[in-house]
């Protein structure tokens, strides 16, 4: 990270991070004097402009730490995929659907395409930032053990946290469907009381020493405004009773929503400017040595 300011007013870009000044810059991008900025209905910029804008926003959020060309080499998906759900002849020979069975299919078909309809297309330009969501760093800020995505970057490379059963010190590894993410419980800072005055007095006397350990509740102590970003995404399965965290499937798109967590809206002009750039600016072949530095990539199976 080359700037170490990341919470300055005078950019404002939103961050994966829990800090008071972040939601500052989240609120004017979202509905503050930004907002402007970002609204290029009518703006006097060019389309070049536009889509700079948009692109330095979106990798503010995602993955600001992760040098440019690797993720344009490694983070980026060829094309966006397509979620659409396939199409089903529906019969308007309902005795006959009855025969074949195929009453419920039909039924699950209507409903899925009446709500394409209302709903509008999925927006799949967030899928562009699915493989940065499946890495072990980020994956843990999500499941809300941290207070941003580089307090989980230390826990990792300081081997608080455990892949599989495993300690794992590779905060670029991508996970797998099923892997499994457990955090040791004295790296995550609301799980601890917080030192105060008094707390550092009553552990000086020792009638409060008998009080505290005959208490079996575990603290929890969220910072000051952290409500806004006390959410989990629909690919994690989190217990917060035994601080780990399951990454069940890759994130997906449906019609009118998104799993991915952004800022911005997800099928909106900042999203679709920042594909449009990177799907001109992005790096076409991959050599041999390129290959040979990937950042680890789990697949189904690997141990």
């Amino acid at each position: 990270m080359r700037d170490a300011n990341i919470f300055a007013f005078r950019k404002a870009m939103p961050r994966m991070s829990w800090s008071p000044r972040n939601l500052y810059n989240l609120w004017r991008r979202s509905c503050g004097v930004e907002a402007e900025a970002i609204n290029f209905t009518r703006s006097p910029k060019t389309l070049f402009q536009q889509r700079w804008i948009s692109k330095a926003l979106v990798r503010a959020y995602h993955g600001d730490f992760i040098n440019e060309k690797i993720f344009k080499r490694w983070y980026l998906p060829d094309t966006l995929p397509d979620v659409r759900p396939r199409q089903h002849a529906l019969s308007s020979n309902g005795d006959l659907d009855a025969f074949a069975g195929r009453t419920e299919q039909l039924e699950r078909a209507k409903k899925k395409a009446s709500d394409e309809q209302r709903k509008g297309l999925a927006p799949v330009g967030s899928l562009m930032l699915a493989e940065v969501e499946r890495r072990i760093d980020v994956f843990i800020f999500r499941c809300c053990f941290v207070h941003s995505v580089y307090e989980a970057r230390r826990l990792v490379i300081h081997g608080s946290v455990l892949l599989n059963g495993k300690k794992h010190t590779n905060a670029n590894t991508r996970l797998a469907p099923g892997d499994m993410i457990s955090v040791d419980p004295a790296a995550i800072r609301f799980l601890q009381e917080p030192k105060t005055e008094s707390s550092e007095l009553s552990e000086s006397s020792p009638s409060t020493k008998v009080a505290s350990t005959t208490s079996s509740l575990t603290p929890f102590n969220l910072p000051p405004y952290a409500s806004p970003f006390i959410f989990i995404p629909a690919y994690a399965e989190v217990s917060f009773s035994t601080c780990s965290a399951i990454y069940v499937r890759h994130p997906t798109a449906r019609p009118g929503y998104s799993e991915i967590p952004t800022p911005y809206d997800a099928d909106g002009e900042v999203i679709r400017l920042a594909w449009e750039w990177y799907s001109k600016m992005r790096p076409r072949t991959r050599s041999k040595s390129q290959m040979a530095r990937e950042p680890e990539n789990r697949r189904v199976g690997d141990h």
